[in-house]
């Protein structure tokens, strides 16, 4: 079997994820920026991993928009983000990016990341700061509203190895979907 991981990663932690598959799976290892969909024609597994962004997966249209061209093909995605790994977390980012028909296709994992605004681009501070603005102005917060809201402050990583068993183990015995 041969696996290709794909990752996207604005703060690190998609990518040291990817880097701990990739190892885990020998697999060969790219940044998104560098993958055609050409390049994955040799390959059994594709592999794709970001960090999200208002629930949505960061540059998840490389994957959607070529799923035909990965008929036959096991088609895993994971999502970093600062949220808890809680079923409620998982759904609702599979619900908001994935049609029930690509469902039916991709297999989502959920791995828990961090945050660090510090190391943010202009531009992502910028919505990042008006939803900490938002969640100031709320009259309850959350506990993971108030975890976010600390991170602002004091970056945080719950990147764990361990996170990704259930997804390497799934990529070393799952036929397609």
């Amino acid at each position: 079997m041969k696996t290709l991981v794909i990752y996207r990663s604005k703060s690190g932690f998609a990518r040291q994820y990817a880097e701990w598959i990739a190892a885990d799976l020998q697999a060969d290892l790219y940044e998104a920026a560098q993958v055609t969909p050409a390049l994955w024609e040799s390959y059994d597994t594709v592999i794709y991993g970001a960090g999200l962004y208002a629930v949505g997966i960061n540059g998840i249209k490389l994957i959607k928009e070529n799923l035909d061209k990965l008929r036959g093909k096991k088609v895993i995605v994971f999502a970093t983000g600062a949220s808890p790994a809680r079923d409620a977390v998982s759904d609702e980012v599979r619900a908001k990016n994935f049609t029930p028909e690509q469902q039916q296709r991709i297999r989502f994992f959920y791995l828990r990341g961090g945050f660090n605004y510090h190391k943010l681009q202009p531009c992502d501070k910028v919505v990042m700061s008006l939803m900490k603005w938002s969640l100031k102005r709320k009259k309850q917060l959350t506990l993971d509203d108030q975890g976010l809201l600390a991170a602002y402050d004091q970056p945080v990583d719950f990147t764990d190895r361990r996170n990704i068993a259930d997804l390497v183990a799934y990529a070393k015995a799952a036929q397609p979907l």
